[in-house]
């Protein structure tokens, strides 16, 4: 009988590798430019300016003269982790650790799905989602941002420190880790995850300062930079080229961003409006009564989401952090995350033709690019929505009880108490 489950078992498993094999080639192939995506270069970024980065860093020192170097401290583990292949050219190294980090999500969602509790749609999910977001998933180091944060979530219910460690680390990669914290329970959780994080993540930045100067130069190009042309804000400004506004689109600071009067405007209202759903964020914190085994994963996914539709920039990359929240959510049968995630896997297919396949209509703001990228944009605005909605009606207003999760490695039951964590 044991026996007869293990080959059903794998049986199972050959229709989900079969395809992540068979898709994953096509990218690849679209990686190294045997198929041609049309549209620029996907790549560009990775064998011009990630390649200048990793020279200056071999250096001794941050690239802090470049004003397109505009990540943390940690991103130059990143950069230089082609080292690690030295066989390889940089390009092909990188997109092949790219690679690795995309099938160590996928294994890891198989595996957390494939135990008693858990579903297989958050694998599935993340097979899906790589792909139609094209070659912009490997041509960027956001994939091993988010394989370190997908780790991290998936370590939540049994171990927080876990967690936190990986959420520290994360953060120092690229910031938005940070927000990985928003949903743990309260009470011991809350304090072991976030001491651990602030703690291991103050190290690794404390490493990376005394290890090469130059660390903290990003801080002053992030804040200089406009309102770029794929995000929220944007959209003010493609409809008003076509009524006299004098503006332009150009390149400054790394990305096409919009020029001229009254962007200035728009950025601060961007970040006014993240200012306001960090408020939002800490409200839903102090009234939410109800913590499910999904509940630190569905917050994460709703706090990155209000990051990034309020951002001054929504580059394609930005994408990546989003399905691969969403695919943790749905690997816990007591989340609700599904229409979100599915309206974030059809804005994800969106934006690999608005960017690289459609960009020059986009840049240009003309009906094509316009289209495009309200469909895009507005995919995300009713995700985010939707997941907030969502999050604030399954913990604070039906949350006549506290559901405490049970250890992993269990069947997915919840303890019910009376009160709060």
């Amino acid at each position: 009988m044991t026996g007869a489950v293990r080959n059903g078992s794998r049986m199972g498993l050959r229709l989900p590798l079969g395809l992540w094999g068979l898709t994953r080639i096509i990218l690849l192939l679209c990686t190294f430019k045997v198929v041609v995506v049309p549209g620029p270069d996907a790549m560009f970024e990775v064998e011009q300016i990630y390649r200048g980065w990793f020279e200056v860093l071999q250096s001794g020192t941050y690239p802090r003269d470049d004003v397109t170097w505009q990540y943390p401290p940690g991103a130059a583990l990143a950069i230089l982790s082609p080292a690690l292949l030295p066989f390889l050219d940089y390009a092909p190294a990188f997109f092949l650790l790219a690679f690795l980090c995309d099938a160590f999500v996928f294994g890891l969602l198989v595996h957390t799905g494939r135990r008693p509790g858990r579903s297989m749609r958050g694998a599935w999910f993340w097979l899906a989602a790589v792909p139609l977001l094209g070659p912009t998933a490997y041509a960027r180091y956001d994939v091993m941002v988010t394989a370190v944060a997908v780790a991290g979530l998936l370590a939540a219910v049994r171990s927080p420190r876990v967690l936190g460690a990986l959420t520290g680390f994360g953060a120092v990669l690229k910031v938005w880790p940070a927000l990985l914290l928003v949903g743990t329970p309260k009470g011991r959780a809350t304090w072991a995850s976030w001491s651990t994080a602030a703690g291991g993540g103050a190290a690794v930045l404390l490493l990376c300062t005394a290890w090469m100067p130059g660390s903290l130069a990003f801080l002053s190009y992030q804040s200089e930079r406009g309102t770029e042309v794929e995000s929220l804000g944007a959209m003010v400004f493609h409809i008003a080229r076509h009524f006299g506004w004098d503006g332009v689109a150009r390149m400054n600071y790394g990305s096409m961003e919009f020029l001229g009067p009254y962007v200035s405007w728009v950025s601060a209202g961007a970040m006014a409006l993240t200012v306001a759903a960090f408020g939002w964020l800490a409200l839903w914190r102090f009234k939410a009564r109800r913590f499910a085994t999904s509940t630190t994963a569905d917050a994460a996914f709703v706090a990155v989401l209000l990051f990034t539709v309020t951002s001054r920039v929504i580059s394609p990359q930005y994408v990546i952090w989003l399905f691969g929240l969403a695919a943790v959510c749905l690997v816990y049968r007591s989340s609700r995350m599904r229409r979100p995630a599915h309206l974030v896997l059809w804005a994800t297919a969106v934006t690999q033709f608005e960017y690289p396949v459609w960009f020059s209509h986009v840049t240009s703001s003309d009906p094509l690019g316009i289209a495009v990228l309200f469909l895009r944009n507005g995919l995300l605005i009713a995700a985010t929505f939707s997941a907030c909605r969502i999050l604030w009606r399954h913990t604070v207003t039906d949350a006549g009880s506290v559901h405490i999760p049970v250890p992993a490695g269990r069947p997915e039951q919840e303890k019910v108490l009376a009160g709060s964590i």
